[in-house]
């Protein structure tokens, strides 16, 4: 949740011009605050250190026979069971993820002086918290109700996130050191270019991290102490866009065109969205600095071949694609119609259904009583297939995560507004880089 509330306020950071020509740019200012209202709840935002966050409403477990989050099939305003509430009292990667989520959405609250300061001290908060040498240890690390769903594979992307967005929140030099700091990219294996970590999503930020401080050595230089490892991220953020074309063969694509991020295990949508809104972005940066494309090995590649990678991806979800599908409720004529969601899945007709009696709605085969409009549902497998079947969630079940890379890959990928970025709203708190000299080179001797 955190995740998809950052990829949301970085997408408005980026593109607010093209939110406010489609009549969206309240809106996602609801959405955004709505998603930082609730994580300002779960740990003490008003302290300069806590000691816990509320990482989880909601337990379930395999084949359990108990009402829990699996077991019981509910609407959610009529949920009644049992619903205990994890606490991490280490996070580094939780803690570093809200604290992005939250410096991002400052950036995005700067007209709203006493929430963008609010925001900004949580996140500091949160950071302090996530970098305690004494509480590194994953969030999820053998919880049972955590790390079968939402397994954490690392934090060190999650240290370069957050300090990425805290430097462009404050100004604070000490973030754009941290974030830029080589034990960072040594740790999470930044350069090693591992084809899991240039796929870019909820667990592993460093794609998106390295993008982000690329903008940085793009549009502002700052030169000395910092250009050798932004240097470094241009380059790798290089090489990752390259590995999305096809004619690298780095991932497997299925025949009808969509790239299988995730090695064509399900639910492959969330990871292709995020990639597409990153490539989109790329390209937006190359062209407001006037240069027409980036070298991948020998090879001259035109901005415009990587648009059009990402444009194929979200037309693909879109509905070009050979089940002629939309991937996206309620867009295009057909689209999926037993999304496994109990809020659509459920009718609206004025009775209460405990947590078995919804039973025979998630089993139904009749279509959803509700669309759950705009959510992107997990896709299809490597063969292009897909069954629209409720109860097969790799299939039909959205995410927060993923719909907010899609919102974000969308926003960039519309001509309404133009096709620009906003060069300068994200560095509003960056002071002027007067660099030192780099130190003298050794005295020459024969």
């Amino acid at each position: 949740m955190a995740y998809a509330m950052t990829m949301l306020s970085w997408s408005v950071i980026e593109y607010r011009h093209k939110y406010e020509a489609i009549g969206e740019y309240n809106h996602v200012r609801d959405l955004i605050k709505w998603g930082t209202d609730y994580l300002l709840l779960t740990f003490n935002s008003s302290a300069s250190h806590i000691d816990k966050i509320y990482s989880q409403v909601g337990v379930a477990v395999a084949n359990s026979s108990k009402p829990d989050d699996h077991y019981c099939w509910m609407k959610p305003e009529e949920m009644d069971y049992d619903r205990p509430v994890q606490t991490a009292n280490s996070g580094p990667d939780l803690a570093g993820e809200m604290a992005a989520a939250l410096a991002a959405a400052s950036i995005v609250f700067q007209d709203n002086t006493a929430y963008s300061k609010k925001l900004i001290k949580g996140a500091e908060t949160l950071f302090t918290f996530a970098r305690d040498f004494g509480k590194r240890t994953p969030y999820s690390r053998g919880n049972p109700y955590i790390e079968p769903f939402y397994n954490s594979t690392g934090y060190f992307d999650e240290y370069m996130w957050g300090a990425a967005w805290l430097f462009y929140a404050t100004g604070n030099k000490s973030y754009i050191s941290l974030a830029t700091n080589q034990g960072l990219p040594k740790n999470s294996k930044a350069f090693n270019m591992i084809p899991d970590l240039i796929v870019p999503s909820w667990d592993n930020k460093l794609p998106a991290a390295m993008l982000l401080l690329t903008r940085l050595r793009i549009f502002l230089g700052p030169g000395y102490p910092y250009e050798d490892m932004l240097k470094s991220y241009h380059n790798v953020t290089g090489l990752t866009m390259c590995s999305y074309l096809q004619q690298f063969h780095v991932f497997n694509w299925t025949k009808g065109g969509l790239i299988q991020l995730n090695h064509g295990k399900p639910q492959s949508l969330q990871y292709v969205a995020n990639a597409a809104f990153l490539a989109s972005l790329f390209v937006d940066y190359l062209n407001a600095t006037s240069i027409p494309g980036w070298y991948c090995g020998p090879n001259f590649i035109r901005a415009e071949t990587l648009r059009s990678f990402a444009t194929s991806q979200i037309n693909y979800i879109l509905g070009e694609n050979p089940m002629k599908m939309s991937y996206l409720v309620g867009y295009g004529t057909k689209f999926p119609k037993h999304v496994h969601h109990r809020g659509a899945s459920i009718p609206n007709d004025n009775k209460k259904y405990s947590c078995t009696g919804g039973w025979k709605w998630r089993d139904s085969r009749n279509p959803n009583p509700h669309n759950i409009t705009g959510a992107m549902v997990g896709g299809p497998i490597r063969t292009d297939n897909f069954q629209d079947v409720r109860t097969n969630y790799n299939y039909t079940e959205p995410t927060v995560a993923g719909n907010a890379g899609l919102v974000a890959a969308l926003v960039s990928l519309t001509s309404s507004g133009g096709m620009s970025i906003d060069r300068n709203t994200i560095f509003s708190a960056v002071p002027p880089f007067y660099p030192p000299s780099p130190p003298p080179p050794a005295p020459w001797k024969p």
